[in-house]
């Protein structure tokens, strides 16, 4: 009885995914009967900005490029977590206060560590 009814709960998620997905069905299988297929060698051929493509687009990346990705990421969680902190401030008082400065002080060590190991210096 108390299954059924945690079931019954869940009825319209399923029903919406199971409508989201026959719909995602119908529109690829509709581009494969309505449009058409005929690919020539132009249309297969890589694109690389008009020109031909030159080289092995499987070449190693330089690790300062991770690097930076990696530094977007941090800066990006930290803002991220900023705003929802910064709204509800008022309301977790001083625990919430010393929570985040804890990790704005884990933040900046990380980025002082990459600015020391050279992660900044673009040459």
């Amino acid at each position: 009885m108390i299954a059924t009814n945690i079931l019954s709960d869940y009825l319209p998620i399923v029903i919406f995914l199971g409508i989201a997905m026959g719909l995602a069905i119908v529109m690829v299988l509709a581009s494969f009967l309505v449009a058409r297929q005929n690919p020539d060698s132009e249309k297969i051929s890589p694109y690389e900005c008009g020109f031909e493509p030159f080289g092995d687009a499987r070449s190693k990346f330089d690790v300062r490029f991770y690097l930076v990705a990696i530094l977007f990421i941090i800066f990006d969680l930290e803002i991220a977590f900023l705003f929802p902190w910064a709204i509800t401030l008022g309301e977790i008082g001083v625990y919430g206060f010393w929570s985040m400065m804890l990790f704005l002080g884990v933040l900046t060590v990380g980025f002082i560590y990459e600015w020391r190991k050279g992660a900044l210096d673009w040459e």
